[in-house]
């Protein structure tokens, strides 16, 4: 099991060197066609100071501001990627998420950076995307230049998602000098430790040999991110946890908290 296929998100307001050497990286480890995609989009009205609207020579200003930043991208990528990783490039004015929650659908990996973004016409929403798109999305951390995966924390919890992303990171998990799967026991329920010890067997038929922990404490993000920087990992691997509701994702602490987290990078599937 491989990537064969990386999409790397460049976001439109964020320099893009960082991002695209992650993907960079990925795509030689993997021997991976590497996907560059850039999107922003115009928004459907304009305020202006004396509280009026207009759509239309102003919207085609943004627009054609749009269209040279996308292109702008295209050239830095291009320039960034060796020949010798096969690549392509894809951009659109429409809604970052929505542009890559299309074109996942060509992918086995997204990656993309941790820059947050208030404004939905021009920053990805990293939580709908990973809610969305039925691929594993590979969140790097701020300012990273590659994701080594060279000691990494699987966050277990016995639910198709976590079931989901360790499948999902199996390439990853595989190349990793060390994997600790660990669990928050908060219960101390028995079956939690029989739960650890069949994904260690799981892990072990895939040729990866996994240590198991208990962490002590209350079942939130901040425990999960204590214990990560405590063994050095360098990738955290997870489900995601959430929910639509009134076409806002509403998500669980642990999840609400790796998606804060810019000091470590992620791995999430849903």
């Amino acid at each position: 099991m491989s990537y064969k296929s990386i999409i790397v998100n460049l976001a439109v307001d964020a320099s893009p060197m960082p991002i695209v050497k992650v993907g960079i990286e990925l795509a030689e480890r993997f021997g991976a066609r590497l996907i560059g995609l850039a999107a922003a989009d115009v928004p459907p009205l304009v305020a202006i100071g004396d509280g009026m609207v207009y759509e239309g020579e102003i919207m085609q200003i943004q627009r054609t501001e749009i269209e040279k930043r996308l292109a702008e991208l295209r050239a830095e990528f291009e320039r960034l990627v060796p020949a010798s990783i096969f690549s392509e490039w894809g951009q659109a004015v429409c809604s970052p998420t929505r542009f890559l929650s299309i074109s996942a659908r060509s992918a086995d990996l997204i990656v993309t950076g941790s820059e947050k973004g208030e404004n939905v016409f021009r920053a990805m929403d990293v939580g709908s995307l990973v809610l969305g798109i039925g691929r594993p999305v590979l969140v790097a951390a701020s300012n990273v230049e590659d994701v080594m995966a060279k000691t990494v924390l699987v966050a277990w919890k016995d639910t198709r998602e976590a079931r989901r992303a360790i499948a999902d990171a199996l390439p990853l998990l595989a190349k990793a000098n060390e994997v600790v799967v660990a669990t928050i026991d908060t219960d101390r329920d028995e079956s939690i430790r029989d739960s650890l010890a069949d994904i260690a067997v799981f892990l072990e038929h895939h040729g990866i040999m996994a240590r198991t922990e208990l962490i002590a404490g209350e079942a939130d993000g901040d425990q999960l991110l204590i214990f990560a920087r405590s063994i050095h990992a360098d990738l955290i691997v997870s489900g995601a946890y959430g929910h639509s509701r009134l076409r806002e994702w509403a998500f669980g602490g642990v999840t609400r908290s790796l998606f804060e987290e810019s000091g470590i990078n992620r791995f999430m599937s849903y």
